[in-house]
């Protein structure tokens, strides 16, 4: 999911310690003007909820994801004066008729005002549509479902606010990042993208790999009619334990660039039938892939090689200024929010799931103060009129947009690849890490740097 950057304790240590009750006091007004009209807006709170699985099988996920958005919370809270932000919680252990049971209890029974880091994919999935019925915000949902995908939203549609990639903005980035040609940046070495002179794209059936490749779709109506019929595509039950045939038809075809319009799992398939076939191409793919683990796994076994490499996109960067400062804040406010909840210090200021909770704190709560400097009642109608005013900037990211209805998801991702933590050794004691290809960049300006031979 994220951009990684080997942070040390050194750095860890600096983080915690300037954590004191200085950093995080009242610094000047931010209440939103009179908050009469809306369920769950109090003159002393402000009521938010969510669901997610914080015991079983994926409690590693929801724990930390929770952590992090009551960190973002507490930032607020502790920070501006006016109605504090209280969360609502029940765990629907990824069950997602659980989920929309918790769901409908929040908006119709706990009154709460908004959804906040609405949580997985199969909870997403079964609420989406009552969401857009009761036209309640939600702000970030933990998934990239096609659902949640919308270029023109219109009345409550509006209401479905996401910021992790959605799997069609992610196809349409995979293209641009497969095509884009040259340096960002003059004598840096990051590269807008691959050159691709012949496009192949391997797809799952599943909903990942069937809105992936809806995006690459989008994305080549940008391109030539030409171009576009010479795009080699295939596709393939996740579940199938044999795909040479679709490999063999990329290779074929000479594809020198392949998009991998799939999940972690398939991914793997991909790579090693691609071993098997000995076909030499690079392969771009999601972020939901982008694991230092199972990525290294495929060099060691040979299925990722200098001649078939695999690059990844990601939606936070901690490896620019900005991108580490942004990490900095965040690992402050984390702090903080252990030591004043009894958690050991720094248990989360390195966990990528505590970070997404905060992104989607973070970004609910940029909606209030803009409520409130607008002078506006805090209904919902103007809570989303607020977000959809301008750019909203993600801690350690790029930007996203609402604006006229936009329901993208973040566009700005970074390009990254697997490489050696340089500290760690060779040979046996080598530790694989995601090296940085190019930061965060826009959608706009990479396909700005697709040759005009290709593009529209």
């Amino acid at each position: 999911m994220i951009k990684t950057k080997k942070l040390t304790r050194v750095l860890l240590a600096a983080v915690m310690s300037v954590v004191t009750a200085s950093a995080l006091t009242a610094c000047g007004p931010g209440t939103p003007a009179d908050t009469g009209e809306a369920q769950g807006v109090f003159a002393d709170k402000i009521i938010v909820g969510n669901t997610a699985a914080t015991t079983g099988d994926f409690a590693g996920v929801g724990v930390p994801f929770n952590y992090g958005l009551q960190a973002a919370f507490k930032e607020y809270n502790d920070t501006f004066y006016g109605p504090k932000v209280e969360l609502k919680h029940y765990d629907d252990g990824f069950d997602g008729a659980q989920g929309l049971t918790y769901t409908k209890q929040l908006v119709e029974e706990d009154k709460i005002f908004a959804l906040v880091g609405h949580f997985g994919t199969n909870t997403v999935s079964a609420t989406t549509e009552y969401i857009v019925e009761k036209g309640i915000p939600m702000v970030y949902a933990a998934t990239g479902i096609t659902a949640l995908y919308n270029e023109n939203a219109v009345g409550n549609q509006k209401a479905l606010m996401s910021v992790q990639p959605i799997y069609n903005t992610e196809g349409r980035a995979l293209v641009a990042r497969a095509l884009a040609t040259g340096e960002n940046g003059a004598g840096t070495g990051m590269l807008y993208g691959l050159g691709a002179t012949k496009l192949g794209v391997i797809s799952t059936t599943d909903d990942a790999g069937v809105g992936i490749l809806a995006g690459i779709d989008r994305q080549l109506q940008e391109t030539k009619t030409a171009f576009a019929s010479t795009v080699v595509k295939q596709q393939f039950d996740p579940a199938a334990t044999d795909i040479s045939a679709q490999i063999t038809a990329l290779k074929t075809a000479g594809c020198d660039v392949i998009i991998a319009a799939c999940n972690q799992a398939p991914l793997v398939k991909v790579l090693n039938a691609m071993k098997n076939a000995s076909y030499n191409a690079s392969v771009v793919t999601s972020y939901v892939s982008a694991s230092p683990t199972t990525l290294g796994n495929l060099v060691n076994d040979g299925s990722i090689t200098e001649n078939r490499k695999v690059y990844t996109t990601a939606w936070l960067d901690t490896g620019t200024p900005d991108g580490l400062a942004g990490y900095l804040q965040f690992a402050a406010v984390m702090t903080a929010y252990e030591t004043a909840n009894g958690i050991t210090a720094g248990t989360y200021a390195l966990n990528s799931y505590a970070m997404a909770g905060y992104v989607a704190g973070n970004l609910f709560v940029n909606g209030l103060k803009r409520v409130g400097a607008a002078g506006d009642k805090l209904t919902w109608a103007n809570y989303i009129k607020a977000m959809e005013s301008a750019p909203i900037a993600i801690p350690m990211g790029g930007s996203v947009n609402y604006a006229n209805g936009s329901r993208l998801g973040i566009a700005d991702l970074a390009f990254n690849t697997i490489g050696i933590e340089p500290t760690s050794g060779t040979g046996v004691d080598a530790v694989h890490a995601l090296v940085a290809v190019d930061h965060i960049t826009s959608l706009g300006d990479l396909w700005a740097q697709v040759p005009a031979g290709i593009k529209k």
